[in-house]
């Protein structure tokens, strides 16, 4: 059966999406149209880019996450050095080779710019902080004077996953202006309304996959110390926006996928740590594919 798609973000914790997407494919379902933010905008590339879950599996069991962490050379190898680059370049790691790996991995099934797509088949979400907005790609580049047939898919990709403070963020030069694009998180981290109609009915049906527990069932977060407190800030401010859209009726449509007790930025994260997300989203797709209407149009 054909659906829509979209992906939440969540970092590390993507691989329980991995999880459900076996799932899915393993009772045919395929998706026709798919959207996400940061690791969702990353699975939701792959998908369209036509890896199945198993190759997406393996893609991220070959890859060495420690690779992707690359600081700036500094003359002294301080480890406290590394947090100047906050201040200078605006993040702890380039995300060059974060960029680097999604453009080889997409160019595997020659998928370079968004024209090596169908139309409308990927959307990813990303922040621009410099005017204060949220982007969906490839649709606003045109507000940028970027012709979106021959814009990196890759780029896309390193702007939806450009964590704050962790990666440097992406600086996207338009129109003799310069804007300082970071992780669509900051402003929508589950997109779930960026397939809605004008007319409120759906081509197909949508699902949603969201690394969280429902909103009623997450535990109040404990803040006691700096770091607590920016991780409890970045967490309410990404996900204050979704959570208004978010009723009792779109809920039907959403998978949630209980995984709080993971760290999204746990790049030295072990094989039994991974095999524990992949398992517990094959197990939360099994449970809601029970109850999910294989057709809700409206």
């Amino acid at each position: 059966m054909l659906i829509d798609g979209v992906f939440s973000g969540g970092g590390l914790k993507g691989f329980a999406l991995v999880g459900a997407y076996q799932v899915l494919e393993e009772e045919n379902f395929r998706f026709k149209r798919v959207a996400g933010t940061s690791a969702g905008a990353i699975m939701a590339a792959f998908i369209a880019a036509g890896y199945s879950a198993k190759e997406i599996e393996q893609l991220l069991d070959e890859l060495n996450f420690a690779t992707l962490l690359d600081s700036r050379r500094t003359l002294f190898n301080f480890p406290f050095l590394k947090w100047l680059n906050v201040y200078r370049h605006l993040g702890i790691y380039r995300g060059i080779a974060l960029e680097k790996w999604f453009y080889r991995k997409l160019a595997d099934r020659n998928i370079y710019t968004f024209a090596d797509l169908p139309s409308g088949s990927l959307k990813v979400v990303a922040s621009d902080l410099s005017n204060g907005k949220m982007i969906v790609l490839p649709d606003d580049l045109i507000s940028y004077g970027i012709d979106a047939n021959r814009f990196l898919v890759a780029r896309a990709l390193r702007m939806s996953c450009s964590i704050p403070f962790f990666f440097e963020p992406v600086i996207l030069k338009a129109r003799n202006n310069e804007s300082v694009i970071v992780d669509g998180g900051v402003l929508s981290n589950f997109p779930f309304w960026i397939f809605d109609e004008r007319n409120g009915k759906r081509i197909r049906p949508l699902l949603g996959i969201k690394l969280s527990s429902r909103a009623e069932h997450q535990q109040p977060r404990k803040i006691n110390n700096g770091l607590q407190l920016f991780e409890s800030l970045f967490a309410t401010m990404k996900d204050a926006h979704d959570q208004r859209y978010i009723s009792r009726r779109h809920e039907r449509d959403i998978m949630f996928i209980p995984v709080e007790e993971y760290s999204a930025t746990q790049f030295t994260m072990d094989d039994e740590a991974k095999e524990e997300l992949i398992a517990i989203g094959r197990t939360r797709a099994k449970q809601f594919l029970i109850g999910w209407p294989k057709i809700r149009l409206f």
